[in-house]
């Protein structure tokens, strides 16, 4: 089965409680993947998980650390973690650009696959930043450069719109989302599924490799229970992972 290596989906809350005069604070961690993970073991995936505060020390900083993988999944963290090391902004050190690794791992035949958040794509006030990136070249979608996000607070269920084996057989019409990121389809990509009028699920090919982007989230607050809950959840997740890396569906 693929090897396949999710990076992302985690942060810290520092929140401050005030109550009358006083005030105290209380920090919090949280791991926001973990039906996306649990699905993608269910199916025999072999999947190493590097939350976002661990990308300087777990992510490869070499074209052959890829090499292990056979898809890198990057979901809800932006580019700055990939392209800041600690050397690098606290050192002035040169160090690799990990956003261009990826690119040159799905040139040279791997699978990568961006998943929506408020800190994917051009992610929320543009601070994602990824379509300013080398990472950019291989997704098969284009980002807009400003604020992207697409708030769908009332919901709106996913559709199939195109032909192909990672969709075939799977329901026409999704439980709802609650928003995505605004991008728009590359000419030599294939967009099978939309939301709300908008690109969400869209498939392409850099290089020798395979790229993907799902303009949603895999998890709260733009996927709610009842899509997590879904049917089809884990067999999209795993058809997609397989498709990118390399396998007939």
């Amino acid at each position: 089965m693929p090897r396949v290596l999710v990076i992302g989906e985690s942060w810290f809350t520092y929140t401050v409680h005030q109550k009358g005069f006083d005030a105290f604070h209380t920090a919090e961690y949280t791991e926001g993947g973990g039906v996306f993970l649990d699905a993608l073991r269910s199916r025999g995936h072999d999947v190493t998980y590097v939350p976002a505060h661990e990308i300087p020390i777990r992510v490869p900083h070499s074209a052959a650390g890829f090499d292990a993988y056979d898809a890198v999944v990057i979901s809800d963290v932006g580019a700055n973690s990939f392209q800041l090391p600690p050397e690098t902004f606290g050192r002035s050190v040169a160090a690799p650009d990990r956003s261009e690794l990826v690119r040159d791992f799905v040139e040279r035949g791997g699978g990568v696959l961006m998943i929506g958040g408020y800190l994917s794509f051009s992610g929320i006030d543009a601070r994602a930043r990824w379509g300013r990136t080398p990472l950019a070249a291989a997704l098969p979608v284009v980002m807009v450069d400003r604020d992207d996000r697409v708030e769908l607070p009332a919901g709106a269920a996913p559709e199939v719109v195109g032909e192909h084996p990672l969709v075939l057989g799977l329901d026409r019409s999704w439980p709802a989302l609650l928003g995505l990121n605004e991008v728009t389809v590359r000419p030599d990509a294939s967009l099978l599924a939309e939301c709300a009028g908008h690109p969400l699920l869209v498939v392409g090919a850099h290089g020798t490799g395979r790229s993907a982007a799902f303009t949603s989230d895999v998890a709260p607050h733009w996927a709610p229970p009842a899509f997590l809950d879904w049917d089809g959840y884990a067999e999209l997740w795993d058809r997609l992972v397989r498709w990118l890396a390399g396998a007939e569906l």
